[in-house]
Protein backbone atom coordinates (compact mmCIF):
# COMPACT_ATOMS: atom_id res chain seq x y z
CA UNK A 1 0.00 0.00 0.00
CA UNK A 2 1.40 3.39 -1.05
CA UNK A 3 2.00 6.05 1.57
CA UNK A 4 3.37 9.44 1.63
CA UNK A 5 7.10 10.31 1.71
CA UNK A 6 7.22 11.61 5.51
CA UNK A 7 5.80 8.16 6.54
CA UNK A 8 2.17 8.82 7.19
CA UNK A 9 0.12 5.89 5.83
CA UNK A 10 -2.52 5.40 4.39
CA UNK A 11 -5.29 2.86 5.30
CA UNK A 12 -7.96 1.15 3.08
CA UNK A 13 -10.84 3.00 4.70
CA UNK A 14 -11.48 -0.49 6.57
CA UNK A 15 -12.63 0.06 10.40
CA UNK A 16 -13.45 -2.17 13.03
CA UNK A 17 -15.82 -1.80 15.76
CA UNK A 18 -14.68 -1.51 18.82
CA UNK A 19 -14.55 -3.96 21.35
CA UNK A 20 -17.55 -5.04 23.27
CA UNK A 21 -17.76 -3.63 26.71
CA UNK A 22 -15.00 -1.08 26.18
CA UNK A 23 -17.88 1.70 24.73
CA UNK A 24 -16.12 4.97 23.76
CA UNK A 25 -13.04 4.42 25.89
CA UNK A 26 -12.04 3.00 22.85
CA UNK A 27 -10.15 5.70 19.98
CA UNK A 28 -12.25 5.65 17.07
CA UNK A 29 -10.03 4.17 14.34
CA UNK A 30 -8.19 6.03 11.56
CA UNK A 31 -9.43 6.47 8.53
CA UNK A 32 -7.33 7.47 5.24
CA UNK A 33 -5.04 10.98 5.97
CA UNK A 34 -6.26 13.49 3.59
CA UNK A 35 -4.00 13.51 -0.10
CA UNK A 36 -3.11 17.14 0.93
CA UNK A 37 0.92 15.76 1.15
CA UNK A 38 0.54 14.25 -2.01
CA UNK A 39 -0.91 17.72 -3.80
CA UNK A 40 1.37 19.73 -2.27
CA UNK A 41 4.93 17.57 -2.89
CA UNK A 42 3.05 17.02 -6.85
CA UNK A 43 2.61 21.23 -7.69
CA UNK A 44 6.21 21.61 -6.07
CA UNK A 45 8.07 19.51 -7.81
CA UNK A 46 6.58 19.74 -11.11
CA UNK A 47 6.44 23.33 -11.19
CA UNK A 48 10.04 23.71 -10.22
CA UNK A 49 11.34 20.93 -12.43
CA UNK A 50 9.21 22.33 -15.60
CA UNK A 51 11.44 26.31 -14.66
CA UNK A 52 13.49 26.04 -17.87
CA UNK A 53 12.08 22.30 -19.22
CA UNK A 54 11.50 22.05 -22.78
CA UNK A 55 7.95 21.99 -22.62
CA UNK A 56 8.20 25.60 -20.81
CA UNK A 57 10.18 26.82 -23.91
CA UNK A 58 7.17 24.94 -26.01
CA UNK A 59 5.06 27.49 -24.47
CA UNK A 60 7.14 30.68 -24.98
CA UNK A 61 7.80 29.43 -28.64
CA UNK A 62 3.71 28.97 -28.76
CA UNK A 63 3.31 32.15 -27.42
CA UNK A 64 5.21 34.03 -29.85
CA UNK A 65 3.87 32.50 -32.48
CA UNK A 66 0.07 32.82 -32.12
CA UNK A 67 0.20 35.27 -29.43
CA UNK A 68 -3.33 34.08 -28.07
CA UNK A 69 -2.43 33.21 -24.49
CA UNK A 70 -6.33 31.64 -23.29
CA UNK A 71 -6.19 28.97 -25.85
CA UNK A 72 -2.68 28.09 -25.56
CA UNK A 73 -3.11 27.66 -22.13
CA UNK A 74 -6.27 25.61 -22.23
CA UNK A 75 -4.33 23.47 -25.17
CA UNK A 76 -1.36 23.23 -22.02
CA UNK A 77 -4.08 22.14 -19.28
CA UNK A 78 -5.84 19.31 -21.30
CA UNK A 79 -2.31 18.05 -23.02
CA UNK A 80 -1.00 17.88 -19.55
CA UNK A 81 -3.93 16.58 -17.38
CA UNK A 82 -4.36 13.81 -20.67
CA UNK A 83 -0.41 12.85 -20.22
CA UNK A 84 -0.57 12.73 -16.74
CA UNK A 85 -3.16 10.70 -16.00
CA UNK A 86 -2.13 8.01 -18.01
CA UNK A 87 1.30 8.44 -16.57
CA UNK A 88 -0.25 7.95 -13.45
CA UNK A 89 -2.11 5.35 -14.35
CA UNK A 90 0.96 4.02 -14.69
CA UNK A 91 2.72 4.65 -11.82
CA UNK A 92 -0.48 2.96 -9.74
CA UNK A 93 -0.05 -0.41 -11.65
CA UNK A 94 3.47 -0.73 -10.38
CA UNK A 95 2.14 0.42 -7.24
CA UNK A 96 0.09 -2.09 -6.68
CA UNK A 97 2.83 -5.29 -7.96
CA UNK A 98 5.35 -4.36 -5.73
CA UNK A 99 6.14 -4.47 -1.81
CA UNK A 100 6.18 -1.98 -0.09
CA UNK A 101 9.58 -1.84 0.56
CA UNK A 102 10.63 -2.46 -2.59
CA UNK A 103 8.37 0.41 -3.68
CA UNK A 104 9.60 2.62 -2.03
CA UNK A 105 12.95 1.86 -2.94
CA UNK A 106 12.11 1.87 -6.37
CA UNK A 107 10.28 5.32 -6.21
CA UNK A 108 13.18 6.58 -3.90
CA UNK A 109 16.35 4.95 -6.43
CA UNK A 110 13.70 7.05 -9.38
CA UNK A 111 13.59 10.43 -7.80
CA UNK A 112 17.64 10.50 -7.39
CA UNK A 113 17.79 9.99 -11.26
CA UNK A 114 15.55 13.36 -11.35
CA UNK A 115 17.53 14.92 -9.13
CA UNK A 116 20.75 14.47 -11.42
CA UNK A 117 18.14 14.28 -14.73
CA UNK A 118 17.22 18.19 -13.34
CA UNK A 119 20.59 19.54 -13.86
CA UNK A 120 20.90 18.76 -17.08
CA UNK A 121 19.77 21.85 -19.86
CA UNK A 122 16.84 21.17 -21.95
CA UNK A 123 16.41 22.53 -25.53
CA UNK A 124 13.14 22.75 -27.49
CA UNK A 125 13.94 20.20 -30.56
CA UNK A 126 13.37 21.88 -33.75
CA UNK A 127 10.71 21.71 -35.89
CA UNK A 128 7.71 22.21 -33.76
CA UNK A 129 4.48 21.41 -36.24
CA UNK A 130 2.33 24.33 -35.11
CA UNK A 131 1.53 25.77 -38.69
CA UNK A 132 -1.83 25.48 -40.61
CA UNK A 133 -3.21 24.65 -37.23
CA UNK A 134 -4.96 27.00 -34.60
CA UNK A 135 -3.32 27.92 -31.45
CA UNK A 136 -5.35 25.27 -28.91
CA UNK A 137 -5.13 22.22 -31.31
CA UNK A 138 -1.88 23.05 -32.55
CA UNK A 139 -0.63 23.22 -28.32
CA UNK A 140 -2.78 20.50 -27.30
CA UNK A 141 -0.96 18.27 -29.60
CA UNK A 142 2.50 20.00 -29.44
CA UNK A 143 2.39 19.61 -25.81
CA UNK A 144 1.02 16.24 -25.47
CA UNK A 145 3.88 15.29 -27.36
CA UNK A 146 6.40 17.22 -25.94
CA UNK A 147 5.81 15.62 -22.77
CA UNK A 148 5.80 12.17 -23.86
CA UNK A 149 9.21 11.25 -22.13
CA UNK A 150 9.79 14.26 -20.11
CA UNK A 151 11.44 14.77 -16.83
CA UNK A 152 7.90 16.03 -15.35
CA UNK A 153 5.98 13.04 -16.77
CA UNK A 154 8.46 10.45 -15.10
CA UNK A 155 7.79 12.47 -11.73
CA UNK A 156 4.63 11.54 -12.10
CA UNK A 157 5.08 8.09 -12.61
CA UNK A 158 7.13 7.95 -9.66
CA UNK A 159 4.52 10.09 -7.25
CA UNK A 160 1.46 8.16 -8.49
CA UNK A 161 3.19 5.27 -7.24
CA UNK A 162 4.35 6.32 -4.53
CA UNK A 163 1.08 7.84 -2.92
CA UNK A 164 -2.58 6.62 -2.98
CA UNK A 165 -3.88 9.34 -4.11
CA UNK A 166 -4.12 9.06 -7.42
CA UNK A 167 -6.45 12.37 -7.88
CA UNK A 168 -4.03 14.84 -5.78
CA UNK A 169 -1.10 13.43 -7.87
CA UNK A 170 -2.63 14.22 -11.35
CA UNK A 171 -3.83 17.40 -10.20
CA UNK A 172 -0.92 18.81 -7.80
CA UNK A 173 1.19 18.06 -11.24
CA UNK A 174 -1.19 19.60 -13.59
CA UNK A 175 -1.44 22.43 -11.50
CA UNK A 176 2.07 22.72 -11.29
CA UNK A 177 2.74 22.74 -14.98
CA UNK A 178 0.47 26.06 -15.08
CA UNK A 179 1.94 27.71 -12.36
CA UNK A 180 5.38 27.53 -14.37
CA UNK A 181 3.64 28.17 -18.04
CA UNK A 182 1.21 30.89 -17.17
CA UNK A 183 3.75 33.43 -16.89
CA UNK A 184 5.29 32.74 -19.90
CA UNK A 185 2.26 32.75 -22.05
CA UNK A 186 1.41 35.74 -20.97
CA UNK A 187 5.02 37.93 -20.09
CA UNK A 188 6.73 35.94 -23.02
CA UNK A 189 10.07 36.63 -23.43
CA UNK A 190 10.71 39.24 -21.10
CA UNK A 191 9.29 36.83 -17.86
CA UNK A 192 11.64 34.09 -19.08
CA UNK A 193 15.10 35.58 -19.45
CA UNK A 194 14.64 36.64 -16.06
CA UNK A 195 14.35 33.69 -14.46
CA UNK A 196 17.30 32.36 -12.48
CA UNK A 197 17.35 28.89 -14.41
CA UNK A 198 20.54 27.89 -12.78
CA UNK A 199 19.26 28.32 -9.31
CA UNK A 200 15.95 26.90 -9.93
CA UNK A 201 17.17 23.70 -11.62
CA UNK A 202 19.73 23.28 -8.29
CA UNK A 203 16.48 24.03 -5.98
CA UNK A 204 14.61 21.39 -8.12
CA UNK A 205 17.62 18.96 -7.62
CA UNK A 206 17.14 19.58 -4.35
CA UNK A 207 14.30 18.42 -4.10
CA UNK A 208 14.07 16.00 -6.17
CA UNK A 209 17.33 14.31 -4.12
CA UNK A 210 15.63 14.85 -0.54
CA UNK A 211 12.50 12.85 -1.61
CA UNK A 212 14.30 10.59 -2.82
CA UNK A 213 16.33 9.83 0.47
CA UNK A 214 12.96 9.84 2.48
CA UNK A 215 11.58 6.84 0.08
CA UNK A 216 15.00 5.48 0.50
CA UNK A 217 14.95 5.35 4.22
CA UNK A 218 11.72 4.18 4.48
CA UNK A 219 12.68 1.27 2.88
CA UNK A 220 15.25 0.81 4.75
CA UNK A 221 12.81 0.84 7.64
CA UNK A 222 10.35 -1.68 6.29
Amino acid sequence: MARGAFGHGETNGLTLPPPSGTGSAVDPPLGPEPPMEALLVSITTVAVAEMGDRTQLLSLYLAAHYRKPWPILAGVLIATFANHALAGLIGVWFGERLTAPVLDATVGVSMLAMALWTLRPDALREGAAVSGRGAFLATLIAFFVAEIGDKTQVATVALAAGYASLAAVVAGTTGGMLIANIPVVFMGKAFADRLPLKAIHYCASCLFAVLGALFIARALMD
